[in-house]
């Protein structure tokens, strides 16, 4: 089968060889003239676990519900009849309890009427701001490691892909390589924080040089903050709307999925400057227009719960993280530290084994546990550089991580 337009032309836009989110679990490119789509090493990863009947860690999602009174908002909303088209920008329900959560915790003055959008979650609402902001020509620059969608979306935005590595083990760019990766073409800053893949929560010296660069070179900055409440041990969320200089040009991204244990939901919202919002809002209108009417509602109601519901949730998934991490050790991995989100990075190269990749595809096998390579993150350079790192995610039961780590520590007997 030859290969269509719409492959050559995003073959075109990228740099020599395949992008990350277009390798197939081979190795192969997804936009192959020979047409042979394959699997990514997600796809392939979560088919060993469930061939083997291995723990699935390598998937970032809970095994848990969410609040009661949320699950509870959503039935009564379906039985009441909440189950056509939402407005396009949200319900007011919605985008009012998201006004008032980031006042609540941030102090950030929003108009709901203006200055919020619901979205189909975090993924979709990344997609229609890069859509809406970029093109060809233009560069959005991402810390490395990045999450998987914004090569992909970057990739169909016809936008180039620059990134600034985060340096192991505490994953924070090098000196001086922030300044270095901006340019006059940088058009969107995409910044993930608290970090996926590395858990990494960028302190407030980080994140000003990046508002103070921005507006040196009158980019846009876009904050994807959907662990915002899911951070551990003394490491503290900075939403980077709230530092000098930034609110005028930042779009604030955020989902129910992570806080609440909802991720099925797909529930979602940007934040911002009036006229960047709207930008966002024209695009997704021929995306999915609306979604998840019922849910949206039920999703205001978990915005209002307590503070105690919230810095339980991170008490809850830190204790989650440090059970892992043992195990992790126990295996013989070097565990690097993780300050948020649902996932820890190890080592393999204290085991003595370099590449990461071919360890993850033989795990459910060895051990029946799965895990995700780090350098599928990765551009080729940096995938050298994180070649033999793997990423956990611990966001499980608790007797599930028990028997993970119970697994993991008998690794070094079966390599």
């Amino acid at each position: 089968m030859s290969s269509s337009p719409a492959a050559s032309l995003l073959r075109s836009r990228q740099a020599p060889g395949p992008a990350p989110w277009q390798r197939t679990a081979a190795g192969a490119n997804l936009l192959a003239p020979d047409g042979n789509l394959g699997v990514t090493i997600f796809e392939e990863i979560t088919a060993l676990a469930g061939r083997h009947g291995a723990i699935n860690l390598g998937q970032g999602f809970p095994d848990e519900d969410g609040p009661a009174e949320m699950l509870d908002a959503a039935r009564a909303a379906i039985a009441g009849g909440a189950n056509q088209y939402a407005p396009g920008q949200g319900l007011p329900v919605l985008r009012n309890a998201v006004a008032a959560h980031q006042k609540r915790f941030y102090g950030l003055d929003l108009n709901p009427d203006t200055e919020v959008i619901a979205s189909t979650g975090a993924t979709e609402a990344i997609a229609s701001t890069l859509l809406a902001l970029t093109g060809p020509g233009d560069e959005v620059l991402t810390f490395e490691p990045f999450y998987d969608s914004y090569g992909a979306v970057i990739g169909l935005s016809g936008a180039t892909h620059t990134t600034v590595a985060l340096q192991a083990p505490d994953f924070l760019p090098a000196d001086g390589a922030l300044e270095a990766a901006f340019t006059d073409r940088t058009r969107v800053v995409l910044v993930n924080n608290p970090h996926n893949p590395t858990g990494t929560v960028f302190p407030r010296r980080v994140l000003q040089q990046i508002v103070d660069l921005a507006a040196r070179h009158n980019a846009v900055i876009v904050t994807d903050e959907v662990y915002e409440h899911l951070t551990f041990d003394a490491a503290k969320h900075i939403p980077v709307a709230t530092l000098p200089g930034a609110a005028e040009r930042t779009l604030t991204i955020s989902s129910a999925g992570k806080t609440f244990s909802v991720t099925g939901w797909k529930i979602g919202w940007v934040t911002g400057p009036a006229a960047l919002v709207a930008g966002v809002r024209t695009v997704k209108t021929f995306l999915s227009y609306t979604s998840g009417t019922p849910f949206q509602s039920a999703v205001a109601v978990g915005l209002e719960l307590p503070d105690e519901y919230f810095t339980g949730a991170a008490a809850t998934l830190q204790a989650k993280r440090d059970l892992l991490s043992s195990g992790l050790q126990a295996a013989g991995m070097a565990v690097l530290p993780s300050q948020g989100t649902y996932f820890v990075t190890a080592d393999t190269s204290a085991l003595g084994i370099t590449d990461a990749t071919s360890l993850a595809r033989r795990l459910p096998e060895l051990i029946g546990v799965a895990a995700i390579p780090v350098a599928v993150f990765c551009h080729d350079d940096g995938a050298r550089r994180t070649r033999s790192l793997l990423r956990f995610a611990f966001c499980k039961k608790t007797e599930v991580l028990e028997l993970a780590s119970e697994r993991l520590a008998g690794l070094g007997g079966v390599l």
